[in-house]
């Protein structure tokens, strides 16, 4: 499956994300017309800055669980009907910190184009336990519910984790594409870090023409140079309103909008290449 296919092209690709707030269940929960309310904002400014796709996903559910539980899955299903409603862009779902059942469920059910995998291949150490990929039980599982037509987004090497696995990142890349991403996407090590440009000039080198995005960092700044080796990024934090929060671990608060103006500015950084 082509990025393409339901992106308007496949190189140059911003994927704009919507990080929602904590959901039912997590003590800080707004309320859902809250919830709802700031992630139609966040979805207007980003179509007006013209990114070419969308992906939700439960950032501030701190601490995350590897596999959420029913009132997550029933937020993000609520939310996500919502989104899909009021937008014709390509959608996705990330529901942290793995779990890919609920998100490919969800994504069935709503009609969405692709999801985010965080540990697709690797094994990794994280905050809430160790987490292995389990590529085969992913595609499985993608075949057993009809939802074949859902694109794997997978990283590999992903931020906020140390890896375990023994893999090198090219190991790990071309594990992803044997079985069956649809894309991978490389990250710093934390929100907010872009991955060493030669980090991903050589791993160009090694996968070839299959598709790479960029998992956080990128900003207006970085995003001509990094984009000559990748078909796009998926990006959230460089957008949002308002001063970075030191206490904060993912870097902005979710109070935070996303400001069109920084979405459009970075937008037109990579019109001339397009």
């Amino acid at each position: 499956m082509t990025l393409a296919k339901f992106f308007k092209n496949d190189k140059n690709i911003i994927i704009g994300a919507i990080h929602l707030p904590p959901l039912l269940g997590y003590k800080d929960f707004p309320g859902f017309s809250i919830a709802l309310k700031n992630a139609l904002v966040d979805l207007k400014a980003l179509e007006r800055g013209g990114v070419d796709g969308i992906v939700f996903e439960n950032n501030y559910d701190i601490p995350h669980k590897i596999s959420v539980d029913a009132p997550i899955i029933s937020s993000m299903t609520f939310l996500g009907d919502k989104l899909r409603k009021t937008t014709r862009l390509p959608l996705g779902i990330s529901v942290l910190w793995n779990d890919y059942r609920a998100a490919l469920s969800i994504a069935k059910i709503l009609d969405l184009q692709f999801i985010r995998v965080p540990v697709f291949v690797d094994k990794v150490l994280t905050d809430y336990g160790v987490v292995e990929g389990e590529p085969q039980k992913v595609t499985g599982f993608r075949k057993s519910i009809g939802a074949e037509k859902v694109a794997l987004l997978t990283d590999i090497h992903v931020k906020h984790a140390k890896i375990l696995s023994g893999h090198d990142l090219i190991t790990s890349a071309k594990l992803a594409i044997k079985n069956k991403s649809d894309a991978i996407i490389i990250t710093g090590k934390w929100t907010g870090n872009a991955p060493d440009i030669n980090v991903v000039e050589n791993l160009r080198k090694n996968v070839g023409k299959f598709p790479i995005l960029i998992g956080s960092g990128i900003d207006e700044n970085n995003v001509k140079d990094l984009f000559r080796f990748t078909n796009g990024a998926i990006v959230s934090t460089s957008l949002k309103s308002g001063a970075k929060k030191p206490e904060e671990t993912n870097i902005k608060s979710y109070a935070q909008r996303i400001d069109r103006n920084k979405v459009k500015k970075l937008v037109e950084s990579t019109i001339i290449d397009k």
